[in-house]
């Protein structure tokens, strides 16, 4: 379980810095600040936030079942 949740946290931060930037914030320090037409489609935007959303969950739930595992466990 401890493996998923390290995998799903590089990944997660990977599509995280992958996310075109909004302007003024820290995705302009890794160069989403320059205007780029990689992803720039609605299309490819829209499945990068569903992928997202879903390593998110599954993160979150590594983390609760982890919690849940060292919480019984004794």
């Amino acid at each position: 379980m401890t493996s998923v949740l390290v995998l799903t946290s590089v990944f997660l931060t990977l599509l995280i810095l992958l996310h075109k930037g909004k302007g003024g914030g820290m995705s302009d320090m890794f160069g989403g600040g320059m205007s780029s037409n990689l992803g720039s489609s609605g299309v490819a935007e829209r499945n990068l936030n569903r992928f997202t959303t879903l390593v998110a969950i599954v993160w979150v739930s590594s983390i609760v079942l982890l919690g849940l595992m060292v919480r019984f466990q004794g």
